[in-house]
């Protein structure tokens, strides 16, 4: 199975150039072969928009979500996209994995929100999310979701053998992909898929280096600073000898 993470500039609330950008980037995805494709978090209406996210949010089901099930119908790739969600009078930073039929596959509220930003724009998710996928249990995270081990732990317990994240991580913060991301696929012996803005937005900075990680702790596929679309086959086989086996092996004290 071929993953895509696609690592691009803030859309800068222009939700048009934003689908746009979904469009053509479904469709590259698609064209080579990838049966999912992940975008940034808070791809719309933008991560460093405050000021957006309450005025653009929209419920799960509505414009955006057809126009993003639209999208996965037309290129017939999976769709997993970062997103403002609002909920009644609650707004969430959420991400929803949509099919390649356009049924929604998954949703997941950001657990672990990050700094006095986010928890003045959004409410604190609550739940896991894990569904199936070509066979392969997949779970969503949300950025610093993935910095918590218990949180891959528990989506590990669930079955989950792949999870994709979109993220927003700033410059300067790059030890996130380069060993935490690694990190937590070896742990539990699964893939992350983890894709992150470049370039910048307003007065963030955002550090790329978006990148899907295998059981054994190596990047399959990574990016720089730069605009890149990634595309992986994860079903590649891993030496049996560098599988952890912590999640059989951990005992409580």
């Amino acid at each position: 199975m071929k993953i895509a993470i696609y690592q691009g500039p803030p859309i800068g609330g222009d939700i048009e150039a934003g689908f746009a950008r979904l469009d053509a980037q479904t469709r590259a995805a698609a064209q080579a072969g990838a049966a999912m494709i992940v975008f940034p978090e808070l791809f719309l209406p933008g991560y460093n928009r405050p000021d957006l996210h309450g005025t653009l949010s929209q419920p799960l089901g509505g414009e955006w979500c057809n126009r993003v099930a639209g999208i996965a119908r037309e290129t017939g790739c999976a769709i997993t996209l970062g997103w403002a969600e609002r909920d009644g009078d609650t707004v969430y930073n959420a991400a929803t994995a949509i099919g390649a039929d356009g049924a929604v596959l998954g949703h997941y509220r950001k657990i672990q929100l990050y700094g006095p930003m986010e928890q003045a724009s959004f409410a604190f998710g609550d739940s896991y999310c894990t569904f199936d996928f070509m066979g392969t249990t997949v779970g969503l995270l949300i950025c610093y979701d993935v910095e918590f081990a218990p949180h891959v732990r528990a989506l590990a317990e669930r079955g989950a053998k792949l999870i994709l994240i979109p993220t927003a991580n700033p410059a300067g913060f790059e030890h996130v992909s380069t060993t935490f991301v690694p990190s937590r696929a070896a742990e539990m012996d699964l893939t992350i898929a983890y894709a992150n803005f470049c370039g910048a937005e307003g007065d963030l900075t955002f550090g790329g280096h978006s990148l899907i990680a295998g059981p054994d702790a190596r990047p399959i596929v990574s990016a720089g600073t730069s605009e890149a679309l990634l595309i992986a086959d994860i079903s590649q086989p891993i030496d049996p000898a560098l599988r952890s086996m912590q999640l059989a092996d951990f005992k409580e004290v």
